[in-house]
């Protein structure tokens, strides 16, 4: 089993909003092998507070454009690691402390990545 079409649109939708707010090291597994409560997860990071905030609106905000909301939101009022839960696909946005001391990535690692398109820039320091 593999993420749904669907599942993958929404990651790329994601994908490049947190690219358009800047967003570092982003990537996405498929995870739907090791979860059955959902497809795919997305992590992108940010230097501080404010643009996790920032991050989160584009992406709530992108994702609202092609019909897709939150079922439930997580850690937005501690603005340090916020998690978006869309069903199909997790979205994570941590400060950067969050996301090296957490390190999602080593859990996840054996799960395939989702490409991303050409169109999404991780902005690294």
């Amino acid at each position: 089993m593999t993420a749904t079409d669907h599942a993958v649109e929404l990651v790329h939708a994601a994908a490049r909003a947190a690219s358009d707010k800047l967003a570092q090291k982003i990537i996405a597994f498929d995870v739907s092998e090791q979860l059955a409560i959902t497809d795919a997860f997305v992590l992108a990071s940010a230097s501080n507070d404010r643009q996790v905030k920032s991050i989160v609106d584009e992406i709530e905000d992108k994702l609202r454009e092609i019909g897709a909301k939150p079922i439930r939101r997580e850690g937005e009022r501690d603005g340090r690691w916020v998690l978006i839960d869309y069903g199909e696909i997790v979205v994570h946005v941590q400060h950067e402390e969050e996301r090296e001391f957490y390190a999602l990535e080593r859990l996840w690692r054996d799960c395939p990545a989702i490409e991303l398109p050409a169109d999404v820039v991780s902005h690294e320091k």
